[in-house]
């Protein structure tokens, strides 16, 4: 589906605390990243990935802004969560769940999900970093910042220090290459003041890990990702939970019990001993 399809009005934003969540840890974007899913599913996906976060990607926005209606849309975004790139669900913060959409560009399976819940997802050390690959890549959003292999290998250690403080891919992207001069004569010496000079601030950490549950991509049912199979819960896999044993007391057992019952409310209270006197004496 061609850009030229889409909407040219700006994609509203969800309310504060609403709306797409970068999960952590992805990869550069590039053209592969939607390849396995069908034409309409791609289409939908990297529309989505493009947003920033915070933005609304419920089924009736999108609906206005693609050429599907919201059927459609429904669809595909159930088909895109099985991929493992979609999981919507609820996070607790300060005693108040929030309804919550975690988007990934990275294709998930079930266990890397499992343990995004638990919040202790591990960071995948790739041969070439992550800040490495994001300024190897630079030079393609702008030509004029385009950096050397030594230049890469000496600025990436700038780039994790934004990466330690939450900053994304597209963060760091947007401050190396918004508002450039009008020749740039020396990109990597540029790189490295706006590295310097714009690092975000320490985050506020939370010493709790988030308390989170995903939702069923079908029926919407809330609960722990070990539940889920790519994205769906057990009873929309067709897969019914055990049954409670509705086999029936002996009848013989049932009027025992019953009898015991009865024995016990018509027997009269017990009233506790008088102490014994001491042999010889008599009691007062």
């Amino acid at each position: 589906m061609a850009d030229a399809e889409f909407s040219a009005a700006p994609h509203p934003f969800a309310n504060p605390g609403y709306g797409k969540r970068t999960a952590p840890y992805q990869t550069p974007r590039s053209t592969a990243d939607f390849a396995h899913l069908a034409p309409r599913e791609a289409a939908v996906a990297a529309y989505i990935d493009r947003l920033p976060d915070g933005s609304d990607i419920s089924v009736k926005t999108p609906a206005r802004h693609l050429p599907y209606g919201q059927c459609a849309l429904r669809t595909a975004l159930t088909r895109i969560t099985r991929a493992g790139h979609l999981r919507r669900g609820r996070e607790c913060l300060d005693g108040l769940w929030i309804t919550r959409t975690w988007w990934s560009r990275t294709a998930r399976d079930d266990s890397w999900w499992s343990a995004f819940q638990r919040g202790d997802v591990p960071e995948r050390k790739p041969t070439r970093s992550r800040a490495y690959v994001l300024l190897a890549a630079l030079g393609r959003t702008d030509a004029a910042m385009s950096l050397s292999h030594t230049e890469c290998r000496a600025l990436a250690p700038l780039v994790d220090a934004w990466f330690a403080r939450d900053a994304t891919e597209d963060d760091v992207t947007r401050a190396l290459t918004r508002g450039l001069p009008v020749s740039v004569h020396h990109p990597a010496a540029l790189a490295r003041r706006r590295l310097t000079d714009k690092l975000p601030p320490e985050p506020v950490r939370r010493e709790r890990p988030p308390l989170r549950l995903l939702e069923c991509a079908t029926c919407g049912t809330p609960g722990y990702a070990e539940s889920l199979r790519d994205g769906d819960c057990g009873p929309c896999r067709g897969e019914q939970p055990p049954a409670a044993s509705t086999v029936p007391l002996p009848a013989a057992r049932v009027r025992d019990h019953a009898a015991a019952a009865r024995n016990a409310m018509a027997a009269p209270p017990r009233v506790p001993e008088s102490p014994r006197s001491p042999a010889g004496t008599a009691t007062p």
